[in-house]
């Protein structure tokens, strides 16, 4: 396992297991097939409906809760101060624990404009050792200058949709330069075009690996954090075998040139749903 240093010196597993669109109870095994096959990092959601599960597997998993690293996140109608503590609260509840690694604002909604208030209520928590690191999800730069300006407590990370048809060049930069890292969600683009793109699959074969194992190592290979998610057990062990090879610079810019600003999820500016 390759790992990160945030910037308030925590250390995070550079590859993590996520648990989006999964039920609830199937989260349970999903979640111990992944801490069996290596992963240590988790990452859930009120919103994802299987905090319980992800709990679960927790208490039944033989790895202690000190080498695990846990995320969840606030989601929007749960934002601003108050309301923010509160589903913490809850979210503690339902995963069973005392604490979480990182805490995330899942969107900006800036519609609303609370985000500021809904991070400075996990400044609070950070501050009281409730949570180990927060951050923030989906941050257009103008949401992230805005925290910087704003707020006491730098994010570590800003989780965004990121992939090779979308590489989000200007937000790396941008998160870079402020020593926030990125972590991308749907990072094989939910297992759409991008895997099968016949560049992809020529490097796939030049290294005896799948479209997905060539994706990952490519996000790691650009210091980005990724969480790619799966059920099936194949492939939970698949998604982790990218340790044992590298991708060369000129595979890297090749795969760095499929970048279209292709979205599967919303513009963080746009999505205001509560």
């Amino acid at each position: 396992m390759n790992f990160v240093t945030l910037n308030n010196g925590l250390k995070m597993p550079q590859l993590g297991f996520g648990v989006w669109q999964v039920e609830d109870e199937k989260a349970t095994p999903a979640v111990i097939k992944a801490l069996e096959t290596g992963y240590r990092s988790i990452d859930t959601a009120m919103i994802y409906k299987n905090e319980r599960g992800v709990g679960e597997a927790i208490r039944q998993s033989d790895v202690s809760r000190e080498e695990m690293f846990i995320t969840t996140k606030v989601w929007n109608t749960d934002q601003g101060y108050e309301n923010t503590i509160k589903a913490f609260e809850d979210s503690l509840e339902r995963l069973g624990l005392d604490y979480v690694d990182l805490y995330l604002i899942h969107w900006p909604t800036p519609e609303f404009d609370d985000y500021v208030d809904t991070y400075k209520a996990m400044e609070k928590l950070y501050k009281d050792g409730r949570v180990k690191a927060i951050g923030v999800c989906n941050f257009d730069m103008d949401h992230l200058q805005r925290l910087l300006d704003e707020c006491e407590v730098k994010p570590v990370l800003n989780q965004v949709e990121c992939h090779p048809f979308l590489a989000q060049n200007e937000l790396k930069t941008f998160c870079k330069k402020h020593d926030i890292f990125v972590e991308a969600w749907s990072p094989l683009m939910q297992g759409g075009e991008v895997l099968n793109h016949p560049l992809v699959q020529g490097i796939a074969r030049d290294h005896n690996k799948t479209g997905a194992q060539v994706i990952i190592r490519w996000h790691l290979q650009n210091d980005s954090i990724v969480i790619p998610k799966s059920v099936t057990p194949s492939r939970i062990e698949e998604n982790f075998d990218v340790f044992t090879f590298e991708l060369s610079d000129d595979e890297m810019e090749l795969i760095n040139n499929l970048d279209r600003g292709e979205r599967k999820g919303p513009k963080p500016s746009e999505m205001n749903v509560r």
